[in-house]
């Protein structure tokens, strides 16, 4: 017979148990037992009742009178017998071979099957035949009882391994302790929230930076208690509603070395403008922001605004005069670019992300989608917040006395004349701004930057990667008129702890012989900024005072390649006003427990094109203009030429600060504007506004209203 036949044999005739002595048993005959043996306490039961009945019996029987050798039990001898049996046709129990590691085990075992009474064989088709079994005798032997309690037990532990897991029940939480505000996490850059611990960041002897931002937690933590001034903001607030309103993160978690933070943004503004065709003017803005951190090192943070809103007509104009190519009506300066919303609204989705690594504390990697700021003052010649939110990639390195910022962005030319098949043109930047602590007085900032686009699939040029590269030397390598470099120096004087002075310079283009013909010639291409801060000015505690002079001469941030200009989405990287214009702006912001109050001023001089059939000229001031055309003058270049236009901008703001959590503040706010240009073109006009505003908004950004 084959093994194919002799396997399925096997099978046909086996039967198998399991128990503490007997591991298994094997019926064997030349037939198909059709019945087990029968022991006399086994009649009258059938199948599998008769089946487990005989092995009750076998146990039974081998317990009670199987006698392990003396001499094995003075050892604790431990081991296992195992016996091929058989109940032959007649009923008797026959030893056909023992298995054990001493004799005497042998001997005892075939004693007992010795002492078996004879029963009832096994049948087939209801005639006697024998049935073979394979027993394994566990020493030291246990009664059945014993054994089928150590089944349980072990069913049992069985069970309970098999219970449901427990690991998210078992997960154990912390008491939220703020641990956002020590984090890498960026603070979100609002001019109004900086205010409050601007003077802690600038008092003399501290080796911090402070032109580059936005500031992390864990910066601003060094020099000013976030955690103490949110606890002295907090309210009596027992009940969860109360506390989420006035104190608390709607969502927070913190647990082992981790926590995560969840708040609905709003920005609800409603108001009325003079002289607008509107009812009224509005901001309705929802959003959400998810924040968190994994470890000391790692921290996020997301946030998705879904917004409409209609503004005064000068702002809507300014909107709509920027822009993009393919039908949408308009970019909302510093949010993007938006949809038509009704008849006379816009719709304009924003998302902004950041996600930062800080894997020593010289070093933090940022990858965002957002907007960054570099100087000390209201407006940054250098690098502003005012343009609409971008890719980057930001590498911070501090030590010494040292800050070294490297930022790689990327931005969009949305205008017509770049934009093919649907899809804007995409153009990419690279800055480098390091900030020295000279003294404990005085700091200085170099700075230098980059623009390239496309050209000749030139991509991401990674010759401006290298973090410690000289810009200008690049680009004078590649071509200089394949990118844009601009310079720049910053500059800060701590006079005391109360009053510090600032400044800018920024160097566009410059032509050392022209400078010495003294004939102000266009290739001059600079601009500077002064400005002074008076903490707790008066010794009220709370109070800053701010004056600031901003200077751009005519060209400055354009190009004679308009794409390569310094510029995203059709707005400045530099300053709003673009070129050609000189600015003075008073600012004064208070702050005193969750009220706050703020007022500006500003009074402007801008020199703007006429745009007309008979006057088409470039004065420098729209930076999306190539710089070699349509220029009226080579020499006697000057600040206001062109269509030079007054204006007066007077901001006034006040409020109560509801979460401190989520910096969300109830405000009401009047704006009163007057332009008035030489000469009243289509886009430019004589008008006044006035705008007044109430609203519920978290302050987390800054909206420049003062174009």
């Amino acid at each position: 017979m084959n093994k194919g036949w002799l396997a399925l044999f096997l099978i046909m005739y086996s039967f198998t148990i399991s128990a503490q002595e007997i591991t298994s048993v094997t019926v064997q005959s030349s037939n198909s037992a059709e019945r087990f043996p029968i022991f006399s306490d086994c009649l009258n039961l059938q199948f599998k009742a008769l089946e487990s009945c005989f092995y009750n019996q076998v146990q039974d029987f081998v317990f009670t009178n199987f006698e392990v050798p003396a001499r094995l039990k003075q050892n604790d001898f431990q081991g296992n017998v195992k016996v091929l049996f058989e109940v032959d046709s007649n009923g008797n129990f026959k030893v056909i071979y023992i298995d054990a590691t001493e004799e005497e085990l042998i001997q005892e075992t075939k004693r007992v099957f010795g002492k078996f009474p004879k029963i009832q064989p096994a049948t087939y088709n209801g005639k006697p035949t024998y049935a073979k079994f394979t027993m394994a005798l566990a020493i030291p032997l246990k009664s059945r009882e014993v054994v089928v309690a150590d089944t349980l037990a072990k069913v049992k532990i069985a069970l309970n391994n098999t219970k449901k897991l427990t690991e998210l029940d078992s997960i154990v939480y912390s008491k939220f302790d703020n641990p956002d505000l020590d984090s890498h996490l960026n603070v979100p850059f609002s001019h109004s929230y900086y205010a409050q611990f601007d003077a802690s960041l600038n008092q003399m002897g501290s080796n911090n930076h402070t032109a580059s931002k936005p500031y992390t937690y864990a910066e601003v933590s060094k020099y000013y208690n976030l955690k103490e001034a949110q606890e002295k903001l907090k309210k009596k607030a027992t009940t969860w509603w109360a506390r989420k309103l006035w104190n608390e993160n709607t969502v927070e978690i913190q647990g082992d070395d981790y926590w995560f933070t969840l708040n609905p943004i709003f920005d609800l503004q409603v108001g009325k403008a003079s002289g607008s065709e509107a009812s009224y003017t509005y901001v309705n803005t929802r959003g959400i922001n998810f924040r968190g951190g994994l470890g000391k090192k790692l921290n996020f943070t997301t946030t998705v605004f879904e917004s409409q809103g209609r503004f005064a007509d000068y702002y809507n104009r300014y909107a709509e005069s920027i822009k993009p190519a393919g039908g949408n009506p308009a970019i909302i300066p510093g949010m993007g670019i938006a949809k038509d919303f009704k008849t006379d609204a816009y719709d304009f989705p924003l998302a902004e992300a950041n996600l930062t690594f800080a894997p020593s504390k010289y070093i933090d990697l940022q990858l965002g989608y957002g907007r960054n700021f570099i100087g000390d003052g209201y407006r940054s010649l250098l690098e502003s917040d005012g343009a609409s939110p971008y890719p980057y990639f930001k590498l911070n390195t501090n030590f010494w006395k040292i800050k070294y910022t490297n930022t790689y962005m990327w931005l969009k030319d949305v205008r017509p004349e770049v934009t093919l098949e649907r899809t804007y043109a995409t153009k990419f930047m690279a800055n480098h701004y390091l900030s020295w602590n000279v003294s404990n007085r005085l700091n200085l900032g170099f700075f230098e930057s980059v623009i390239w686009t496309n050209t000749n699939d030139r991509g991401f040029d990674v010759s401006f990667v290298n973090p410690i590269i000289f810009y200008r030397s690049v680009e004078f390598a590649s071509s200089a008129r394949s990118g844009n470099a601009i310079l720049g120096l910053t500059y800060k004087y701590k006079w005391s702890n109360q009053i510090n002075f600032y400044g800018q310079f920024i160097l566009d283009e410059f032509s050392l012989g022209d400078v010495k013909k003294g004939d102000n010639s266009w290739k001059n291409k600079y601009g500077y900024q002064l400005g002074v801060k008076y903490y707790n000015a008066f010794k009220m505690d709370g109070l800053l005072l701010q004056l600031e002079y901003n200077h751009v001469r005519p060209y400055v941030y354009s190009h004679s390649m308009p794409i390569t200009n310094y510029g995203h989405n059709n707005q400045s990287i530099g300053h709003q006003w673009g070129g050609n214009f000189k600015e003075l702006i008073a600012i004064a912001r208070y702050n005193k427990g969750r009220y706050f109050a703020d007022a500006k001023i500003t009074v402007g001089t801008r020199g703007l094109d006429f745009d007309s059939i008979d006057n088409g000229f470039n004065y420098g001031g729209n930076i999306y203009k190539d710089y070699d055309e349509n220029r009226p003058f080579d020499s006697g270049v000057k600040v206001g030429q062109g269509n030079k236009t007054a204006v007066f901008i007077a901001d006034f703001q006040g409020g109560y600060l509801v979460n401190p959590a989520t910096n969300l503040k109830l405000f009401g706010s009047f704006i009163y504007r007057s332009f008035d240009p030489t000469k009243n073109t289509a886009t430019a006009f004589s008008e006044s506004t006035n705008w007044l505003t109430v609203g519920l908004r978290a302050d987390i950004f800054n909206w420049y209203f003062d174009y």
